[in-house]
C-alpha cells in the first residue's frame, strides 16, 4: 500500500523554517509568476456565521511552474483581540500538482503573519523612497511586529512611532519590540502623531473606519495599506487613496474586495484606472513603480492564496532538507481499504 509522508509543521516551526528575509524572496517570485500568468487564483470564498461574529474562509490556488496547488482554510475572530488566541486560525493545505498528494498541513496563523509583512516589504523595497528611515505603525498588534521587521529588511530605519487604539498598548509594543529589534519605538498618542513626518506608513488595524486621512499624507510618503480585506472596512478615506499612485497585490481581488478602493469608487472619486498596477507587474518590468522622490505611493495589500502556498513549499522543502517539522504516515492510495 503507498502511504505518503504528511508533513505537520506547528506555530513555532513555521517562524524557525520562514525567516522574513527569505519569505519575501519567496513572495516576490509568487507575485511575478502571477503577472505572469503562472498561477490560477480564484477569489476566495467567505462563510460569515450569525451576527457577523466571526467567519469563515476558503482561499485555494495554485503555482503551476512550481507544480503546486493548495488552500488556505481560516477563521477570522475579531474578538479574540485582547486574549491570549489570535484573531485567524486555520490552516494551509500543500499538495502537489502532478498526482495531487497532500503533502503538508501547516499552521495558518504564523504563515499569515509572515508573508503578509513579507509582501508588504517587497511593496517596500519597491516603492518607498530609496532614503526612506521613518516608520509610523498603526496598529500593535501581530501585524505591526512583522511589519516592523519587513520594513527593516526593505531600508534602514532609523526611528519608529507606533499608534494603537489603547496607548497601553502601543508603550507595551514599543518597550517589548525596541528591545527585541533593536530600533528606537517612541509610542504616541495617535495615529495622526504617528504619521507626521515618517516616510513609510504601516496600516494593521481591524478598523472598519479610515484611520488615516488623505489631509495627513506628505510628499514622499509611501503607505502598506494592510488590515481590511473586504469591501465593509477601509483603512485610508477616499481623499488618501486618490491621493496616492495605487499599487495593489491584484486588480481582480482589489475590484472585489478592497473597502478603501470601492468605496472611493462609490464616491465617483476615481475609477478603475487609478489602479497604476500589481506588484508583481513592478517585478517583472510591465509597469513603473515611484517616479519622483514627491510622489505619494500606496500598497493595497488584500492577501493572497499563492502566497500561503508559495510560503507553504518553502517551508516543506527546508523542512525536508533540515529534518524539522513532523512527518507523519497518511493515506491517498486506492488500496486503503484492503
Amino acid at each position: 500500500m503507498a502511504v505518503t509522508d504528511l508533513l505537520i509543521v506547528d506555530q513555532t516551526e513555521v517562524a524557525q523554517l520562514l525567516p522574513m528575509d527569505e519569505c519575501m524572496e519567496v513572495m516576490a517570485r509568487a507575485l511575478a509568476s502571477l503577472a505572469r500568468g503562472e498561477a490560477q487564483l480564484p477569489l476566495r470564498s467567505i462563510l460569515w456565521l450569525p451576527e457577523r461574529i466571526g467567519a469563515f474562509a476558503l482561499m485555494p490556488g495554485a503555482l503551476h511552474e512550481d507544480k503546486i496547488v493548495g488552500a488556505k482554510v481560516v477563521t477570522f475572530f475579531y474578538g479574540n483581540q485582547g486574549t491570549d488566541l489570535d484573531a485567524h486560525q486555520g490552516a494551509v493545505l500543500l499538495f502537489e500538482a502532478e498526482r495531487g498528494r497532500l503533502l503538508a498541513v501547516i499552521d495558518a496563523t504564523s504563515v499569515t503573519a509572515i508573508r503578509t509583512a513579507a509582501v508588504s516589504g517587497v511593496a517596500t523595497r519597491l516603492l518607498a523612497r530609496e532614503d526612506a528611515d521613518v516608520l509610523a505603525l498603526i496598529g500593535s498588534g501581530v501585524q505591526a511586529r512583522t511589519h516592523l521587521e519587513a520594513v527593516r529588511h526593505a531600508r534602514k530605519i532609523r526611528k519608529v512611532r507606533v499608534a494603537s487604539k489603547d496607548l497601553a498598548s502601543a508603550h507595551v509594543f514599543a518597550e517589548r519590540e525596541s528591545k527585541r529589534q533593536k530600533v528606537e519605538i517612541e509610542p504616541v498618542q495617535s495615529a495622526r502623531e504617528a504619521i507626521r513626518g515618517a516616510d513609510i506608513v504601516c496600516t494593521v488595524t481591524t478598523s472598519l473606519e479610515p484611520v488615516v486621512l488623505g489631509d495627513w499624507l506628505e510628499p514622499g510618503m509611501h503607505l502598506n495599506v494592510v488590515g481590511s480585506s473586504t469591501p465593509a472596512g477601509r483603512e485610508v478615506d477616499t481623499a488618501g487613496v486618490v491621493r496616492s499612485r495605487l499599487y495593489v497585490d491584484r486588480r481582480e481581488s482589489t475590484l472585489n474586495e478592497s473597502g478603501e478602493f470601492l468605496t472611493a469608487k462609490k464616491e465617483g472619486a476615481i475609477g478603475d484606472g487609478h489602479i497604476v498596477g500589481e506588484i508583481g507587474e513592478i517585478l517583472i518590468g510591465k509597469v513603473a513603480g515611484r517616479r519622483s522622490p514627491e510622489e505619494i505611493t500606496l500598497f493595497k495589500s488584500l492577501g493572497l492564496a499563492i502566497e500561503d502556498v508559495a510560503s507553504a513549499k518553502h517551508i516543506y522543502e527546508k523542512a525536508r532538507a533540515s529534518g524539522r517539522g513532523r512527518f507523519i504516515p497518511f493515506g491517498g492510495s486506492r488500496d486503503a481499504g484492503d
